[in-house]
């Protein structure tokens, strides 16, 4: 069930960025063919171009404030719980790095996976910690 609506929602993201994506390849034909005929080809082409990188500078500083907005959050409970005396747990802490440091976290993954597939060992006692911490029925 979790799986089904968690794939139905990516799918509906995935059709809203196509249709969004080719609107804005619209707008920018459109956009061509209004100036073409004052400005010529290449003038047309930088119109579209100058139009584009409007767009993606905006784009960008709605994400960063997005983004901005989040951190600040995060940081006002980070600083809410350490006040009411509690410590932030390892999982607290492992989430905050990949969220603030998203490339150290995906080379870190990667080196695990690397020492992992090197050390099967380590792979079946970590299986096997897992099957172990179950209760038989």
């Amino acid at each position: 069930m979790i799986v089904e609506r968690t794939l139905a929602a990516l799918a509906t993201a995935a059709a809203v960025i196509a249709a969004v994506s080719v609107a804005i390849v619209a707008a920018f034909f459109a956009l061509f063919a209004l100036v073409e005929p004052f400005v010529g080809k290449a003038g047309g082409g930088a119109v579209v171009a100058g139009a584009a990188a409007v767009l993606a500078a905006v784009i960008a500083m709605v994400a960063a404030r997005k983004m901005e907005g989040d951190k600040r959050r995060h940081q006002q409970a980070q600083a809410a719980n350490t006040a009411a005396g509690g410590h932030a747990d390892i999982a607290t802490v492992i989430l905050s790095v990949v969220k603030d440091r998203p490339i150290l976290s995906a080379g870190a993954a990667i080196a695990v996976g690397v020492y992992a597939l090197r050390n099967p060992a380590l792979i079946s006692a970590v299986v096997r910690g897992f099957m172990d911490g179950r209760s038989k029925p």
